[in-house]
């Protein structure tokens, strides 16, 4: 192990990958032959107790919490997606790129039709990561080899079409707005004159996190089942430096604060950045991803990444039901399905 354990028990020590790889870590949380993971924490119970959340004398509010992709949006790794319009019954304009197999309607009520074909990634843009997306050499969460998971097409074990939906509450730990009503101005720089941003290669501390739990005034504890999603601004970048977005090295947590949160067994953390966990090679110490391999593979939790929640932050909703159904496509190792949230607007803060 390499690494200092702090006062509080959590700290940044790389596991021994040769004891992992061997199945140091398995069985997981939540058994043998187990594929869903800390979705299990959302009970019928659970979510009848977030749902409670909402008062229904007053009204509620849908939350988009993803960002609406577009062709070039900044993505890592050679990630794309394209669509063009696919038409029927009538003569394109003279800009079409896509597809027309007819110029001319059919049947006495002069049928026309328009559908679209995509290529899409699903591991860009506003996803849920599920639990095969990283590994540590050929041991994969839960004990599933390499062997037994990749099948010819996609996964045969641990795809997205075994999570299934959910509804559970909604915690919004917005660090950076409570940077900014703190004054802690050199921990962020601002965009457009007006949205703050954690500055590049920010490490949201475990301090950071309690600091924005309190912020959030929640009405008890963050607890098992819950969606814990983290605030940072950085997407602001998407549309103003969308080169900065992806290149920069973006604010979030490492292995400490990831150990933390895990303790909390979450039913999924989420991010507003492209990719969870600091990616300094001072911290990372020639690690790659090892927030991926303690959430995925030691805890069964999913993870989150560019969930946009600034509409929650303006309204001032830091407690919220969320509603997730990770794209339904078997053997999937992630999922672009939009989750969304029901709130109720408090006094407007940033």
């Amino acid at each position: 192990m390499e690494g200092t354990r702090s006062a509080d028990g959590f700290d940044d020590s790389l596991p021994d990958a040769d004891l992992v790889e061997a199945g140091a870590w398995v069985p997981g949380p939540y058994g043998q032959g187990d594929e869903r993971g800390s979705f299990r924490e959302v009970t019928p119970v659970k979510t009848a107790r977030a749902l409670a959340i909402l008062d229904a004398s007053r009204s509620v509010y849908t939350y988009d919490l993803s960002e609406q992709l577009f062709e070039d949006f900044p993505a890592w790794g050679g990630r794309t997606f394209q669509q063009r319009l696919h038409c029927f019954g009538y003569p394109p304009p003279s800009d079409f790129e896509g597809t027309s197999t007819s110029v001319q309607p059919v049947g006495k009520n002069r049928l026309s039709v328009n559908e679209e074909r995509v290529e899409l990634t699903y591991n860009m843009g506003t996803k849920i990561n599920g639990l095969a997306h990283c590994g540590v050499g050929t041991m994969y969460y839960n004990g599933y080899r390499a062997d037994d998971i990749a099948g010819p097409r996609g996964l045969r074990h641990l795809g997205n079409h075994l999570a299934g939906p959910i509804v559970t509450r909604g915690v919004l730990l917005d660090v950076i707005g409570m940077k900014f009503a703190t004054g802690d101005t050199d921990d962020y720089f601002v965009v457009n004159g007006t949205k703050p941003v954690l500055r590049s290669n920010y490490r949201i501390t475990i301090e950071d996190l309690q600091a924005a739990e309190e912020f959030a005034q929640l009405s008890s504890p963050i607890e098992a089942g819950d969606v814990i999603l983290i605030r940072t601004g950085w997407r602001e970048l998407i549309h103003t430096q969308p080169r900065r977005y992806i290149e920069d090295l973006p604010p979030g947590p490492y292995l400490r604060e990831a150990r933390y949160l895990a303790k909390l067994r979450p039913a999924l953390i989420g991010i507003d950045v492209w990719v969870f966990g600091v990616i300094d090679p001072e911290i990372e110490r020639g690690a790659h991803a090892a927030c991926h391999q303690e959430l995925f593979m030691r805890h069964g939790i999913r993870i989150g990444e560019a969930i946009r929640s600034d509409p929650l932050a303006a309204d001032g909703v830091y407690e919220f039901v969320f509603c997730a159904y990770p794209t339904n496509v078997v053997g999937a190792v992630a999922g672009n399905s939009p989750p969304f949230a029901l709130g109720q607007p408090k006094a407007r803060r940033l």
